[in-house]
């Protein structure tokens, strides 16, 4: 008896001991793959005396390369930057700029503007293959502290198709591995150091890791920003329908509300207004005076699956026809704006 509780013990070590080596190996051929990411935004405060102030935030988030000048992140880590940097795992920074985001899947792909030499890079796995039970470990700058690993176990799939309308997809895998703020956009990895997941967001009483996290799947993600020509406009916007439609008085069922617009994207370019009151509609808050997007092109904005089939592939031909049009509601009047 006591030749099996020692056998079961130290087949139990052992294994721990060789799982332990396992996840050293992969942390070390993939951690220099994993960037930080800095960005500073323009938002809005309301004083004590009610007045309105421009104010510059700074956020922190994760990344990780899959090319000597791209990298992936969470699309809530680059909303409407200003100014936006990635730090690699040697300490050097770049520069960066948006390429695409995709705001429910919430996912993103930026463009370093010098790009890294003798990169380290790390490809996409199967997240289909996956299983609950499946051992994973997530990389990034946790609180700032980077670069750090955390580990953990699939707990479960979450994923959700409306119709045909490709902004409303979303495919995330629940984790126990620790996620806290810092974390997002950050890489999953299995244990063939292939990216299985993109760290999105947790669910948490306390504000930190309570062992529900959650990451966008790596295939969704491949087959959203890999060849994709889907542009960054550059802003943030707002989905105005029934009860807000009457508020704002638009001649439609539905609008975009712009609420912020980064500097030098293409609907500044354009000449599109960003709010400039911060408002409150029964529990939602939201940045108020800005333009309110009615059509792209001839497409007037519906949240029918047919139209935003339509705008989805519209967003795609910009690549090869940069020349468009956005009408929108300013001020009570409508007005077309050209991008050429």
């Amino acid at each position: 008896m006591k030749k099996v509780l020692l056998y079961i013990l130290l087949s139990f070590i052992t294994s721990s001991a060789i799982s332990a080596q396992d996840l050293a190996q992969v942390y070390e051929s993939v951690s220099p793959a994993v960037v930080a990411i800095f960005t500073e935004e323009q938002g809005l405060t309301t004083t004590s005396d009610n007045k309105t102030m421009t104010v510059t935030t700074n956020g922190l988030g994760s990344g990780f390369m899959i090319s000597n000048k791209l990298v992936v992140t969470a699309a809530h880590v680059v909303k409407v930057p200003e100014r936006l940097t990635v730090q690699f795992y040697d300490g050097q920074t770049s520069p960066a700029k948006v390429v695409t985001s995709y705001k429910n899947a919430d996912i993103a792909l930026i463009e370093l503007l010098i790009p890294k030499i003798n990169a380290v890079t790390v490809k996409f796995g199967d997240s289909d293959k996956m299983k609950i039970g499946n051992q994973v470990i997530v990389v990034g700058v946790p609180l700032g502290v980077g670069f750090s690993m955390s580990s953990g176990y699939i707990s479960a799939f979450k994923k959700q198709t409306l119709g045909k309308n490709p902004f409303a997809t979303t495919e995330f895998i629940q984790t126990d591995a620790a996620i806290n703020q810092g974390n997002s956009g950050g890489p999953m990895f299995n244990l063939n150091g292939e990216v299985i997941g993109i760290v999105s967001h947790i669910t948490s009483k306390s504000g930190g890791s309570d062992g529900i996290g959650f990451a966008t799947s790596s295939n969704l993600a491949a087959r959203l920003l890999l060849n994709n020509k889907m542009p960054w406009f550059g802003a943030e916007l707002h989905t105005l329908r029934g009860n807000e439609s009457k508020i704002f008085n638009i001649p439609q069922d539905y609008g975009l509300l712009v609420q912020r617009v980064a500097s030098s994207s293409i609907f500044d370019q354009m000449g599109i207004k960003g709010g400039t009151t911060e408002i409150t509609i029964g529990n939602q808050k939201l940045i108020a005076g800005g333009d309110i997007i009615l059509a792209f092109n001839d497409i007037k904005f519906d949240l029918n699956d047919d139209t935003l089939l339509e705008l989805a592939n519209f967003g795609k031909s910009i690549a090869e026809n940069p020349t468009f049009t956005v009408t929108i509601l300013r001020a009570g009047k409508i007005i077309t704006l050209s991008h050429k």
